[in-house]
């Protein structure tokens, strides 16, 4: 192949790509290839979003709800939660700890 051909290749799976990531039908490729700028744009808030809900999950996970105690409610009662759940929910908790100080490291912060 020549190089233009295998830029013009690279370019048609990067459209494709984008497509897939941001959930579109396949009638958008072509008009990613012709102008990404709105689809880059959408990306752009899609990855906002989940950085969002990063923070959200990891201020929830640490500080206490407003109207609530370290232990919940005190209207609350109590639950039964099995080691195993306990673990899951401390390896979710980590997960998104992980994740928000790599978007922390990224922005520089």
């Amino acid at each position: 192949m020549r190089e233009g051909e295998t830029s013009a290749a690279a370019t048609a799976w990067a459209a494709r790509r984008l497509r897939t990531q941001l959930g579109l039908e396949a009638l958008h490729e072509e008009n990613v290839r012709a102008n990404p700028l709105p689809y880059l744009e959408r990306a752009s808030e899609h990855i906002y979003q989940l950085e969002r809900a990063l923070f959200e999950a990891m201020a929830a996970a640490f500080a206490p709800q407003e109207g609530m105690s370290e232990v919940g409610p005190p209207e609350a009662g109590s639950i039964t939660l099995s080691a195993a759940d306990h673990a899951r929910l401390i390896a979710c908790r980590d997960r998104v700890a992980r994740a928000l100080s790599e978007v922390v490291a990224q922005r520089g912060g």
